[in-house]
């Protein structure tokens, strides 16, 4: 199994948990160990969290145990085989409850990768009124 941090769309109750999160199971809130600067940015209104440790805040989000097969779903989910998508990288991260600190793989963005930064935030992803989810996305 492989730990998972989400702090966006994916996270429980948020619009892509249903299909993005299967096989996976949920551990406990979790926060990055870094700073890193999250924003809705794009087409979709999407979070995105930019890959500049140091800058922003430590940001909040949910960890998960990922099957082989979902975490092989998230990678295509987040687009990671493309270049202007996310990749997947391996954070520090600890419990909101201050029980552990461990590793987990995080998707973040290249700032270069973002068509258009249209909010910075804070800490927390709040659902975005205006995010547009896949099934509502023109095809290309």
């Amino acid at each position: 199994m492989h730990k998972v941090f989400v702090y966006g769309t994916l996270k429980r109750g948020f619009p892509n948990y249903d299909i993005g999160m299967t096989g996976t199971e949920f551990v406990g809130e979790y926060r990055s160990v870094e700073r890193y600067p999250l924003v809705i940015g794009g087409p979709w209104f999407s979070p995105n969290l930019i890959d500049e440790p140091g800058n922003g805040h430590q940001i909040t989000g949910e960890m998960f145990l990922a099957s082989d097969d979902a975490k092989a779903f998230l990678d295509r989910f987040e687009s990671t085989h493309i270049p202007t998508g996310y990749r997947r990288v391996e954070l520090p991260v600890e419990a909101l409850d201050g029980s552990e600190t461990t590793t987990a793989w995080v998707y973040v963005r290249d700032r270069k990768n973002i068509d258009e930064i249209v909010e910075v935030l804070t800490d927390t992803y709040l659902l975005e009124s205006r995010y547009v989810i896949p099934s509502k996305r023109p095809k290309s």
